[in-house]
């Protein structure tokens, strides 16, 4: 190790056990690098040194132009359906996996750049990334940690010194990613539609030993871990919708076995609630609007059944997809659950009872129609859990239907045991004052475009304790005012 370089105690898992899988590569050379987030919280839970690696060395390691010691840099190869296309290969065109860690917990994370130059699979890209993109996914990941949701996590932001092109001139940066892994269901599909069952056995093997070791020895080893992916990825919408977050991107290549929110490209969250909000600029046709995530989820699963079925049963192709489609068919089920589950702590309801999907869906059809913000009911319903309606109340220019389902909840709060302070002190532990509200969002990457990355910082500090309510940060927690007009987002690539 040279002398003075940051410390990682890599155990390199991807690289070692799946030759075949990757391309060896290392980052491109960069002019000036310079960190400009750096979160040091997140590299103790890695158990890396926070004052080594937030140094001009980590700097360099950051932008990708220095291979740590013990690094064993490699591209991941992927294929994956977008915006229903097949792609037969994507891969990381602007993204290396550096290698692997055990956390303090005991739980491996992959350490990866993304935005540091081109690899074999750039497909005619500069593999580079602006500044922009990566401040939204390191702003927006840590939102999404803070609020309990699974993500991928930023340990820094890089810039390059570099002048890239998007639109303009933009600041060259590099972020730099945690994650559980970052196997997707492309990643499966790729070997799959190249007929190399054996490849995607191995891949198989390798994600239950990482994710679901516990299935290692069980002879419907394969069937189980769709049976896990499909449950994780249930948990997982269910939670975006409940805090009204669009991913604006579900394709195959962003779906992951972890189970994780990953590549923040063209997300948002919605102000006021809609089911057909579509903020990115290229999903024409609503595919991936709001309301749609739950059944984009399971399309995208289906995707990794076709891949697994020679894996399920290699000697009967009938009964694997008869196999596979009773795992899948109880996708619905699973998410109905979680999003009830969810949408009862919002309300302070711990029982369950048969007409509450009813009651909750009074409640977003009377939000619909009167463009009401999501984030601000649902908060303010804690006070009126209490008797204090008046901040729920003047969220609505028609106050007869809300009024009416007032009465009905407060009708269903009363067959519940606990107490009216109580309801509201758990209520208010799972809707947030602060989300990333997109104009915020906005403003961040603006002016760190112009080198000031004191929005950017101030939003993490606010979005990192977002249940907490604190009067100097009132400006967080509304809606986008008028003149912010339609909201676009770009996928930063």
């Amino acid at each position: 190790m040279e002398l003075g370089s940051p410390h990682f105690p890599f155990d390199n898992s991807y690289a070692r056990d799946l030759p075949g899988f990757y391309v060896d590569w290392e980052g491109a050379k960069v002019p000036e690098p310079r960190i400009v987030l750096f979160n040091a919280p997140l590299a103790r839970e890695l158990g890396l040194d926070p004052e080594e690696l937030n140094t001009p060395e980590g700097a360099e390691i950051f932008a990708g132009t220095r291979k740590p010691d013990g690094a064993s840099p490699l591209a991941q190869v992927y294929a994956g359906h977008q915006f229903g296309g097949f792609s037969p290969q994507l891969g990381d065109g602007r993204a290396l996996l550096i290698g692997e860690v055990i956390d303090t917990s005991g739980k491996r994370k992959d350490i990866q750049l993304k935005g540091s130059g081109p690899t074999p699979f750039s497909r005619g890209g500069d593999g580079k990334a602006v500044i922009g993109p990566v401040l939204r996914e390191y702003i927006i990941g840590e939102a999404m940690h803070a609020l309990g949701i699974p993500t991928t996590r930023a340990l820094a932001a890089a810039t390059t010194g570099e002048t890239i092109f998007r639109e303009g001139p933009k600041p060259g940066a590099v972020l730099t990613r945690i994650a559980s892994s970052h196997l997707r269901v492309g990643t499966f599909q790729f070997f799959a539609a190249r007929g190399e069952t054996e490849k995607v056995r191995r891949l198989a093997d390798y994600a239950i030993a990482r994710h679901d070791p516990d299935l290692a020895n069980a002879g419907d080893r394969y069937l189980g871990l769709l049976q896990r992916v499909t449950a994780r990825q249930a948990s997982l919408v269910a939670r975006w919708v409940l805090v009204g977050f669009v991913h604006g991107v579900m394709n195959t290549d962003n779906t992951t076995i972890s189970g994780e929110t990953i590549d923040y490209g063209p997300c948002a969250f919605i102000d006021t609630y809609d089911p057909a909000a579509v903020f990115s600029s290229i999903d024409h046709g609503g595919r991936y609007a709001f309301g749609r995530q739950p059944m984009i989820a399971q399309w995208n699963l289906a995707r990794l059944a076709e891949a697994l079925l020679s894996l399920i049963d290699a000697d009967d192709p009938d009964k694997a997809v008869e196999s596979a489609s009773g795992v899948l068919n109880k996708f619905p089920d699973l998410y109905r659950k979680a999003w009830l589950d969810g949408m009862r702590s919002k309300v302070g309801l711990k029982s369950e009872e048969e007409g509450d999907q009813k009651l909750f869906e009074q409640l977003l059809t009377t939000m619909h129609e009167q463009k009401v913000d999501y984030t601000m009911l649902f908060r303010s319903l804690g006070a009126a859990a209490i008797g204090e309606t008046g901040s729920a109340r003047s969220l609505f220019q028609e106050l007869e239907p809300f009024d009416a389902w007032v009465s009905d909840w407060k009708e269903r709060l009363a067959r519940e045991s606990a107490q009216p302070s109580e309801l509201k002190s758990g209520m208010d532990r799972i809707n947030p004052v602060y989300i990333p509200r997109n104009h915020k969002v906005e403003e961040a990457l603006q002016a760190a475009e112009t080198g000031d990355y004191n929005p950017a910082r101030q939003l993490l500090e606010v979005l990192a304790s977002p249940f907490d309510e604190k009067p100097e940060f009132q400006a967080y927690a509304g809606p986008a005012p008028s003149e912010f007009g339609p909201y676009r987002t770009f996928c930063g690539t």
